[in-house]
């Protein structure tokens, strides 16, 4: 069923990572609806937004230097009045307080916790340790599968590009986790929050049908 009135989902340009290939993957999960995807750096327009997506790849304090003050000010504004948000890989980590990857630099501070430096361990089938920048294709594997909160539907394989990872105080809001060497945090829910480590837009038909629920959302 088409809603009578455009959605507006908002894409926060902080200058990092292919933001054209979120965006293309947005219009795609959107196909069939009158929801309106919009990219901007814009305080003001990103705050009228009805959900808003924040992606990234990068450095953690580039990302926050980017956010600061005005743009950090309207998604925390976004946040509290409890609107859909999206966060890809650093739109992840910046929910968090503090990150091992810039030390002194301070993050939303939405969730309790830290970025951590991503530990691989080593393949038991060859006897390598795992690198890192983790690259490619991995399962993310809820926590809670029938969790509301999640956009996540059962374990799927999606794709990663990262050095570093979220660990929350709060376990309740882990949605998924993923193994490299070790498990890591690669989704987190809370409300209508959903963020993950892992590229959607990159993700082939496990990503898309992913933005389908949260446009549906």
């Amino acid at each position: 069923m088409v809603r009578p009135f455009a959605v507006r989902i908002v894409i926060c340009d902080v200058g990092l990572g292919n933001l054209r290939s979120v965006e293309r993957a947005l219009q795609e999960a959107s196909r069939g609806r009158s929801d309106r995807v919009e990219v901007t750096s814009d305080p003001a327009r990103i705050a009228g937004a009805d959900k808003i997506v924040v992606p990234g790849q990068g450095a953690f304090g580039d990302c926050m230097r980017a956010l600061s003050p005005g743009l950090g000010e309207t998604l925390l504004a976004h946040l509290a009045a409890e609107r859909p948000y999206l966060g890809i890989c650093l739109g992840l980590q910046v929910l968090f307080g503090k990150s091992e990857e810039a030390p002194g630099c301070r993050g939303l501070g939405v969730l309790e916790g830290e970025v951590v430096r991503l530990r691989g361990g080593v393949d038991p089938m060859t006897g390598a340790p795992f690198k890192i920048p983790h690259i490619g294709w991995n399962s993310a594997d809820p926590v809670a599968p029938a969790d509301r909160r999640s956009l996540l539907r059962g374990s799927q394989y999606f794709y990663f590009v990262h050095s570093f990872a979220v660990a929350p105080r709060d376990a309740s809001v882990v949605a998924a986790t993923t193994d490299y060497g070790a498990r890591f945090v690669s989704a987190v829910a809370f409300g209508n929050v959903f963020a993950c480590q892992f590229h959607p837009e990159k993700s082939q038909r496990a990503g898309i049908a992913l933005l389908e629920r949260f446009v549906a959302s």
